[in-house]
């Protein structure tokens, strides 16, 4: 990956730190060994789990654990390999306030040049309080874009009180997270946030009946960043058995991740650009290089609007002993797990205003034709400004966005298609548009139900000192928890969501829910006669 623009290019990084906000969500069964099974809803903020005991935080409703370590710190020898078991402790841990995020670029100007820290393998456990046990368990992965996030400020008190355990979790990022260079030999090379991942959903199986979960019953659940995650464990020969059901919100499964050919490409630029040009020694070259020198790599000129996920900076690898295909191809011929997937009805929206109209730039009739040619070549633009001719929208911007969030190579929607069909052949696969409009704008160009906005109506805030903020209650949030914890413990989301089949999606809104066909409304036909 080519450094681009040195250190200097800081503001650059504090434009993409925008486009991360947006990413953030404006942001086959194995036997298991079952631990004894702590006793829940008596008031005790303690648990003992097999690593040691941990005190958390407990309201009238709720218990809170935060900041337990699933595996050793990745520094030193420990960068670039796969995750290490935890060290054991004595005594009682505080679990009162959350870890480190792992390391990424600031977000804002006053921040240091890297926020967080290595030391940052960690996860965090919330229970309802006066359940009996065990319960479903939903893992819950975070978005970012693969270069920024974390677990803990997902507070999940509305999901905890219908009865299911909820696991947020930090995972590597960035070129820490998903570099690989051919000097590496760890099979999890290109996808040690993948490993980490893993090695949470590890920790999970071990440890969460101690806080009255159901280790038998896991739910791998992820949005934007988190839910291509998903889509990589589902490709992933050593995430089998780890969990039980998936929920992919926001990240196509149809969209392919990186190559193996294009990541180790990336990887020699990287080691070049660092000095590190020896190949026989250019790891251990890398693992000597300070956290400022590695934070925030390929980022420099990162713009949010873009055709293919895969033209991001970082992201999972296929082709490789980790993930050794494409998930599409892993939802062809794979065993199939119970599955949710969808995405919001307006994705690209924001992307799209924040490189135009966020920076006093709004999108003009007469540069609209440029703009698509510039991302699908001069052939195909003109069949598609034929097809969405810019005045047919209120503006040129939303006419980009909703081509782009059609076509969905990046986010959006008929990408889902190839996906939920395969999936549909080998388990219950339950598909969905959230399509409940925002009243947010950027500038004059209105957001709709833009990528993230469904993520915000089933999360609350939590502060740093680990205190949750009020939660607003959403009632189209309420719904998305419903089926959301429904399928968590059954598998199926409720009579008034039926199997998806035939391109057929539910449409969410606040008003209620409706079947909808995805493909007639965003136009598929017409998009699977341009090239990808």
């Amino acid at each position: 990956m080519a450094r681009g623009t040195a250190r200097s290019g800081r503001p650059k990084r504090r434009t993409l730190r925008n486009a991360v906000a947006l990413l953030i969500g404006l942001a086959a069964t194995v036997a298991i060994t079952v631990p004894a099974q702590a006793a829940i809803g008596t008031g005790d903020d303690v648990v003992r789990t097999p690593n040691g005991a941990v005190r958390g935080t407990v309201t009238d409703d709720h218990r809170a654990f935060l900041g337990i370590p699933y595996a050793a710190p990745p520094v030193g020898d420990l960068r670039w390999r796969a995750p290490r078991p935890a060290e054991p402790w004595s005594g009682v841990r505080d679990a009162t306030t959350a870890g480190a995020p792992c390391p990424q670029s600031p977000h804002f100007p006053d921040d240091p040049p890297v926020v967080g820290s290595e030391d940052c393998l960690s996860v965090n456990v919330d229970t309802p309080r006066g359940a009996s046990g065990p319960l479903p368990v939903l893992v819950f992965l975070h978005g970012g874009g693969f270069i920024g996030g974390q677990g803990a400020p997902y507070e999940p008190s509305r999901i905890t009180e219908r009865g299911v355990i909820v696991v947020t979790l930090n995972y590597r990022l960035g070129a820490l997270g998903f570099l690989r260079h051919p000097s590496m030999r760890d099979p999890y090379a290109g996808n040690f946030g993948v490993a980490d991942q893993q090695a949470a959903l590890r920790w999970v199986r071990g440890n969460i009946a101690a806080f009255g979960g159901d280790p038998r019953n896991v739910t791998l659940w992820g949005e934007s960043a988190g839910a291509f995650s998903v889509c990589a464990h589902l490709a992933s020969p050593t995430a089998h058995g780890l969990f039980h059901k998936a929920i992919v919100q926001s990240g196509p499964c149809g969209n392919a991740l990186l190559t193996r050919e294009e990541s180790e490409r990336r990887g020699r630029v990287t080691a070049t650009d660092l000095g590190c040009t020896d190949p026989a020694h250019a790891l251990e070259c890398l693992r000597r290089k300070p956290l400022t020198d590695l934070v925030g790599l390929g980022e420099e000129g990162l713009t949010g609007v873009r055709r293919y996920q895969a033209t991001l900076p970082w992201l999972p690898v296929a082709g490789t002993a980790a993930v050794p295909v494409q998930p599409l191809t892993a939802l062809r011929h794979g065993p199939g797990v119970p599955l949710i997937h969808g995405g919001t009805r307006d994705e690209v929206r924001p992307f799209v205003a924040r490189d135009h109209d966020g920076q006093g730039r709004p999108l003009t009739a007469e540069r609209y034709p440029g703009a698509v040619r510039d991302l699908y070549g001069a052939e195909s633009a003109r069949k598609i400004v034929d097809r969405y001719p810019a005045d047919a929208y209120p503006s040129p911007g939303l006419a980009l966005a909703t081509l782009l969030g059609d076509e969905g190579r990046f986010l959006g929607s008929c990408s889902q298609l190839p996906a939920l069909d395969a999936a549909a052949r080998r388990a219950p696969v339950y598909a969905y548009e959230f399509a409940e409009p925002s009243t947010e704008t950027i500038g004059e160009f209105p957001l709709g139900a833009y990528h993230g906005y469904d993520v915000r109506q089933m999360f609350g805030g939590r502060f740093p000192q680990g205190q949750a903020s009020a939660v607003a209650q959403s009632p189209v949030g309420d719904t998305l928890i419903r089926f959301w914890t429904d399928f968590a413990r059954t598998g199926d989301p409720g009579p008034e969501w039926p199997r998806y089949r035939d391109g057929t999606v539910l449409s969410i809104t606040a008003g209620g829910t409706v079947p909808v066909d995805l493909a007639r409304e965003h136009r598929c036909a017409f998009w699977r006669g341009i090239p990808g």
